[in-house]
């Protein structure tokens, strides 16, 4: 789903483009870029990162912590151990692919009685009843029914037939989703209804993270999963760089952002999970009123200082199509937007505009 945002230090942009070329043939076959780059300048050649990578949400999550001596890497280490167990802890919570998971055990209680849930599962459940009524349904986490038809894994692709997705429809409503805060209880109320929380839970996992190691006293880092960047403070001093994928040539950088403080950089397409079938190209963002893959916009990248302002609307976007962008921007002056179209353009947004720094053609 994701379109690839890459965190960059490096100022040079002969070195952005030495690294994008390396970096190549991961891009085609894996839905993250392969590590945080080169960490510094040519200057800052004695600086360093303490860095670990995992395999989480069906991606690759890179944890970026800037050291200034060597003394400190083991420390760090360990509180970015401490924040990979705690996405672990909510990443068993949410996946609809472990039977023991929350998502699963709704599914498996769905038309029959409330599931209590854990407060952070309760919370994003809350976030996308809210997203879905934002934005006039694109965003509908009872999918996970028409889900259930496809698959998008190499080597065993699946389209199910149009009876399939009908009969599946019919179980995508969110209304039917019952959240009770005060009980800490979630219902689905017809049999066979389903959950997938793909499309918002991956940000709130990755902030639990990042909030791991701040109340560890970490001021300094960068979490990037899969394309979803959220980073905190500076990069020893200096801003952190976060390169964006182009969604029409998935294969290059449409520039790069300097970010400091706090903020995140979230991203959805349509090329990561996807593959051709009789002509036609299909991908795993699904438009819940139709059951097929959306059209009209390839990705969206969208920069903010809260992950709770774009959490879900990358993908709520490529299901609203060209005419939502404008709105949606329009609406919410502080978050930056880039969309790549079907027609090979790419719409941004005033702030999006000034922030980009656009990377020259190689």
């Amino acid at each position: 789903m994701k379109t690839g945002i890459r965190a960059q230090a490096d100022s040079s942009v002969d070195a952005r483009r030495r690294r994008l070329v390396l970096a190549l043939p991961l891009l085609g076959a894996l839905p993250y870029m392969s590590a945080v780059a080169a960490p510094h300048a040519a200057g800052d050649a004695g600086l360093s990162m303490a860095r670990k990578s995992l395999a989480l949400m069906g991606t690759r999550v890179d944890v970026v912590v800037p050291d200034s001596k060597a003394s400190e890497l083991p420390e760090l280490l360990q509180c970015i151990d401490a924040a990979f167990m705690r996405m672990q802890q909510l990443e068993r919570l949410m996946s609809r692919y472990r039977e023991d998971s929350d998502v699963a055990r709704m599914a498996a209680a769905a038309g029959v009685k409330p599931v209590r849930v854990a407060p952070e599962v309760l919370e994003v459940l809350l976030q996308a009843q809210r997203l879905h009524a934002q934005s006039g349904g694109a965003l509908d986490i009872t999918i996970g029914a028409v889900n259930k038809g496809w698959s998008f894994e190499p080597g065993r692709e699946q389209v199910p037939s149009d009876a399939d997705v009908k009969r599946a429809l019919a179980l995508v409503n969110m209304r039917q989703l019952v959240v009770d805060p005060k009980m800490g209880t979630a219902f689905l109320q017809r049999p066979g209804m389903a959950l997938d929380l793909g499309g918002i839970a991956k940000l709130p996992i990755l902030q639990a993270g990042l909030q791991t190691l701040q109340d560890k006293g970490i001021a300094n880092a960068l979490i990037n999963g899969g394309g979803d960047v959220l980073i905190a403070g500076s990069n020893h001093g200096k801003p952190w760089r976060v390169g964006v994928r182009d969604p029409n040539a998935p294969q290059q950088l449409l520039g790069a952002m300097e970010l400091q403080g706090r903020g995140v950089v979230a991203s959805s397409g349509d090329y990561e999970r996807s593959f051709v079938r009789n002509g036609r190209h299909l991908h795993h963002v699904l438009d819940p009123r139709t059951g097929w893959p959306t059209q009209g916009v390839h990705g969206v990248a969208l920069r903010a200082d809260r992950i709770e302002d774009v959490n879900g609307w990358g993908a709520a976007l490529m299901v609203r199509g060209n005419a939502a962008l404008a709105e949606f921007s329009a609406r919410n002056a502080g978050i930056d937007v880039m969309a790549g179209l079907s027609d090979g353009s790419h719409w941004l947004s005033a702030g999006m505009e000034l922030r980009l720094q656009r990377v020259p053609a190689a």
